[in-house]
């Protein structure tokens, strides 16, 4: 496969230099590049794939929605809709994206809103909010936020440096320069001083840049409605793990330390279930002899599920989802402080 992509890599050339050259226009004042306001934080990463761009906006939310009247603000990836569109506390993955959906639905009081275009969403919601928080829009340069939050996964950070399509990142790495806070995520929870050492001395910030590092944290598990559950996971329990995410290694890991009997249905990133895999599910799992076995799936993928064709039989299956947050290591209160400070410093 590496050598494969390495054949790609006249094609990376290429897009590189045009993303680079494209930059370059934005830095340079020449395409426009619109600051509002009102305080904007963006969340992003310059690799596609999973970095824990929805955890860290959950963060933002949960440390910000007491205080300030905020907004989320998506592309609403993989929506069937267009344009401009506020979540409803009924949306659907299918109207306003999985992500979006997710927001909504664990913050009803906190306005979620979907746009291609940030500049027009910002421009509608900004009369009415205190702040704005943009989800993965690190590339969209239409927009410039007074913070940016530029995050790399752990797992990731030892891989070739290459742009699409012989490599995963979107931009060139040196990209990383606009970024106000650079964080490492899915870091093991006890990761040496040392260790991390390395990683800032490889990423190696600039002045103005605040690195922190933070790990998953695998919340209790809940029914498809949000109500917790006191299913009890030990070793004589099948687990049938039910996943379209970017990278879904480091949960199979976590469900692993509780049983070794998992069974993995495992689709790619924001993939719509379709009856046809729903069917293919209950089927393995009502064949299956385990008198002790359950179903888990993320929150995003949860979203996903909710789509009228599906949940007649979704609602059939013992479909349990595990929630994730983020844990900082060694220094969460200087970076709660650094946000409420930009946002109250901003305003």
């Amino acid at each position: 496969m590496k050598h494969l992509r390495a054949l790609l890599l006249p094609f990376s050339f290429l897009y590189g230099l045009i993303v680079i050259v494209r930059n370059f226009l934005y830095d340079a004042g020449l395409f426009k590049s619109r600051r509002f306001d009102l305080p904007v934080i963006s969340v992003g990463n310059l690799e596609v794939g999973g970095a824990g761009k929805s955890p860290m906006t959950e963060y933002l939310i949960q440390l910000l929605k007491d205080h300030y009247k905020l907004a989320t603000l998506s592309r609403g990836y993989g929506r069937a809709t267009k344009g401009f569109q506020i979540a409803t506390a009924t949306a659907t993955a299918s109207q306003v994206g999985d992500e979006p959906a997710q927001f909504k639905h664990k913050f009803p009081d906190v306005t979620v809103a979907v746009c291609e275009q940030r500049v027009d969403g910002i421009t509608q919601l900004q009369h009415d909010h205190d702040l704005i928080l943009l989800d993965d829009a690190y590339q969209h340069r239409a927009v410039k936020p007074g913070l940016s939050i530029l995050l790399f996964d752990y797992n990731s950070l030892n891989n070739q440096r290459w742009v699409l399509p012989a490599g995963n990142y979107r931009e060139p790495f040196f990209g990383k320069w606009r970024a106000g806070i650079i964080i490492i995520t899915k870091c093991p929870a006890d990761m040496p001083q040392q260790e991390l050492e390395k990683i800032v001395t490889k990423i190696a910030p600039q002045p103005y840049q605040q690195m922190f590092f933070t790990s998953i944290a695998y919340l209790g598990l809940q029914n498809l409605d949000g109500v917790s559950n006191n299913t009890v996971i030990d070793a004589d329990t099948t687990i049938f793990l039910l996943t379209g995410i970017a990278n879904a290694s480091p949960l199979l890991s976590h469900v692993k330390k509780q049983t070794s009997s998992v069974v993995h249905h495992n689709y790619p990133d924001h993939h719509r279930f379709s009856l046809k895999n729903i069917t293919k599910l209950a089927d393995e799992f009502a064949a299956h002899p385990s008198q002790k076995k359950v179903i888990i799936t993320t929150e995003k993928d949860a979203q996903r599920l909710g789509e009228q064709e599906l949940l007649p039989l979704v609602k059939k299956l013992p479909i349990l989802v595990l929630p994730i947050g983020i844990t900082f290591l060694h220094n969460g209160p200087e970076f709660d402080n650094m946000i409420t400070e930009y946002v109250s410093e901003y305003r």
